[in-house]
């Protein structure tokens, strides 16, 4: 008969190839034979782990150790044990004796790495795989896990530099591989980021997190189908993945499928209550479907579970931009909020070189990740080709992923490009303040992908706001926010934290696209009838406008109302503003809904319209110039916030006053008016884009000489 130690040898024997039930059965013989036998019951505790039975395994490691304290390996195991059930103190402290026992335990190390980062300690954390690794260089899990501790600090070069090395050492390590490609998506690199996720899934096919990660590339790509059916994969092999319900809840929202959106944060709150990032999601499709009172709420809720998270923020404060209570004093202190809460912080690394000097040449940087085909680009590029003929150089800062023509146009007409991609807040504003910028402006305030945080940390002498937002930033180091008389007219200067640089003209400078189909005759003149349309996104869409268009409809029985938005492609939307207009007695075969087309059919779409309506208080911006280039006239009452003025400041630069009202009254009868005159909308028809063309909306060669002056004098008002 065999003796307990070659017993016990058999058993390990067993053990290591995989034979647990036979290994097991020995364990335990051992056991009935000697009860006291540490090493088979610190075994047994092994076989437990492997089994997915913590608990089990914990109780077993607890009682090998009391029969041998100063058994190392055991602590670690016990700390193991215990971090699989949550308990993340004790396991600490195991992995912490170890360590006494033993000093230059690296798995120790690297054990305790894991437990502080669920503890939210990166930096100890960080410090204690670096140790492992000074110990054991070769150590692939060390250098996974540093990566991923690098790449929650928003490092993320660095984070993939460690994922490499461990595959270097690994190649087989599908973890290693799936990271390295979420590291590589947040760089913008997604073609990289997805032959990453798909090598960890052909390691391992049933990878959930690889599945996820891979649909989160796609959706960054475009490729909006196949990422809704990695996430599906994802969560078919992990029914409660949060976070997958939460990035399916992402692709189909870019599809357009609302409704389905909704359920997967909801599903993913149901799961998990205290999940910021899905009551931000959640908040943005409430908005997109015009529910702006639940889309506050949603905000504020993520904003409660996570008091510091930017973004949520600032989808907020936009938000409050489209509801209609919203007044200019009560949005000036919403966002000193932010000012408060999120850029005060950061006053002590602000700094910059001291604006000195009269100039005539001053370095010109833009911060933005719309530099494409977006609103923000087409008020760009006439000025960026414009000033280096001007003399002045311009540096562009780009945190756009996808690049487009206008991306190329915009980068050509750049003194000099920087892709700042995946880049740290403090990165960006170390590299602002090598290049010397004199003047840096903000290009997306509130909106999606800001950096308003390396506005705060001042890299720039003179700092500006423009053309992305739309009103005040909140922000103290922030000087200046680029406007007009007639977006913030005299008086109005109180309800901005910046002061105000008035252009003499419009605000900005439209670039229309050259692909715009030729302007087409007047519908109604076929028809019979006038069209009325509106190209906004719904969520300017107030139950007001609903109220005054249809007023307008049922003052012009044979009207119709065109409302064109990729959003109108969910049911559930066009649903529900079927309803609000019945609600006011207007047919639904008065109204069409139409959803998503390629920018230049969207365009061609004007066609089809004869006059549009401008909702409020939030009107159009870019919508209008391209209403306007396609001869389409727009009636507009301008509001008191920013937001609400921008058809203003568009329509008195080309010089079509008769289509702004003074009230809704007013709004009304000058569309009924000039719905009653076909031969006045056909003429204003005919005549638009050139006179659009010649006004000074326009013409690039006059914004940046009025923008050079501007931006002078307010360095020398500065530097003296």
């Amino acid at each position: 008969m065999a003796t307990i130690p070659e017993a016990l040898a058999i058993a390990i024997q067993h053990h290591q190839n995989g034979r647990l039930q036979a290994a097991e059965q020995i364990y335990r013989q051992i056991l009935a034979a000697e009860p006291q036998h540490a090493d088979a019951l610190h075994l047994l505790g092994l076989l437990a782990h492997q089994a997915g039975k913590p608990a089990e395994a914990a109780a077993c490691y607890r009682r090998a150790l009391d029969l041998k304290p100063n058994f190392a390996e055991g602590q670690v195991n016990l700390g193991i044990a215990l971090q699989e059930q949550g308990q993340f103190d004790a396991a600490a402290a195991c992995h912490r004796r170890a360590l006494e026992l033993k000093p230059d335990y690296a798995d120790a190390l690297g054990n305790l790495g894991v437990v502080l980062m669920e503890q939210g300690k990166l930096d100890e954390a960080a410090a204690c795989w670096r140790r492992a690794l000074e110990l054991k260089p070769g150590y692939a899990q060390a250098h996974n896990n540093l990566g991923v501790v690098l790449k929650e600090q928003g490092r993320f070069a660095a984070a993939a530099a460690c994922y490499r090395r461990a595959l270097e050492l690994e190649p087989g390590y599908a973890q290693a591989h799936n990271n390295l490609g979420a590291a590589l998506k947040e760089q913008g690199k997604l073609d990289e980021a997805v032959a990453c996720c798909r090598r960890a899934l052909e390691l391992n096919p049933r990878y959930a997190h690889a599945h996820n990660n891979l649909g989160v590339a796609l959706k960054e790509q475009g490729n909006l189908d196949e990422a809704v059916a990695c996430c599906r994969r994802a969560l078919e092999l992990e029914p409660d993945f949060v976070a997958a319900h939460n990035n399916l809840g992402n692709a189909l929202k870019e599809l357009g499928r609302l409704d389905e959106a909704l359920a997967c944060y909801r599903h993913a709150l149901e799961l998990n209550p205290d999940y910021a990032e899905a009551w931000n999601n959640l908040g943005n499709v409430l908005k997109d479907q015009a529910k702006l009172d639940e889309a506050v709420a949603a905000y504020r809720r993520a904003l409660e579970l996570d008091p510091r998270y930017t973004q949520a923020h600032s989808n907020l404060l936009f938000a409050l931009q489209y509801c209609p209570e919203a007044a200019p004093a009560a949005l000036f202190q919403a966002h000193a909020e932010y000012e408060r809460r999120h850029a005060a912080p950061l006053k002590a690394v602000a700094k910059h070189e001291t604006a000195s000097g009269r100039r005539q040449r001053i370095r010109l940087g833009f911060v933005s990740a719309d530099l494409g085909r977006h609103p923000v680009g087409y008020f760009l590029v006439r000025v960026l080709e414009c000033l280096g003929p001007a003399g002045q150089e311009t540096i562009c800062y780009s945190d756009r992923v996808l690049k487009d023509d206008m991306t190329h146009r915009l980068q050509a007409a750049a003194t000099l490009w920087r892709d700042a991609i995946g880049w740290s807040d403090e990165q960006l504003a170390e590299q602002i303040r090598a290049d010397r910028i004199d003047v840096l402006f903000d290009l997306a305030g509130h909106t999606a992908h800001n950096r308003l945080l390396v506005f705060a940390r001042r890299p720039a002498p003179l700092q500006v706001t423009w053309a992305g937002y739309v009103g005040t930033t909140g922000l103290q180091t922030i000087d200046y926010l680029l406007a007009d008389r007639y977006e913030v007219p005299p008086g109005a200067e109180r309800y901005y934290q910046e002061r105000l640089l008035r252009m003499p003209d419009g605000y900005v400078c439209y670039d229309p696209p050259d692909y715009a189909p030729a302007v087409g005759p007047l519908p109604a003149l076929n028809d019979g009838s006038v069209t009325f349309g509106c190209f906004n996104n719904p969520a300017k869409v107030t139950a007001q406008a609903v109220e005054v268009w249809s007023r307008i409809l049922h003052r012009l029985p044979g009207a119709r109302l065109a409302l064109k938005f990729k959003c109108w492609d969910d049911r559930g939307v066009a649903r529900r503003f079927t309803e609000m207009f019945a609600a006011h007695a207007i047919d639904p075969g008065r109204l069409e809904f139409l959803g998503y087309s390629p920018h230049a059919q969207l365009l061609a779409e004007y066609n089809r319209i004869d006059l549009a309506l401008d909702p409020f208080p939030y009107s159009g911006g870019l919508t209008t110039c391209e209403a306007l280039w396609m001869g389409v006239p727009v009636v507009t009452c301008p509001g008191e916030t920013f937001a609400g003025r921008h058809s203003l400041s568009h329509l008195s630069n080309v010089g079509l006053t008769e289509t702004i009202a003074q009230d809704l009254d007013d709004y009304v009868e000058r569309a009924v008016s000039l719905a009653g005159d076909l031969p006045r909308l056909a003429a204003l028809r005919t005549g638009l884009r050139p006179r659009m063309a010649a006004s000074p909306l326009c013409d690039g060669q006059r914004f940046v000489t009025n923008l050079v002056s501007v931006l002078l004098k307010a360095w020398e008002q500065r530097t003296n």
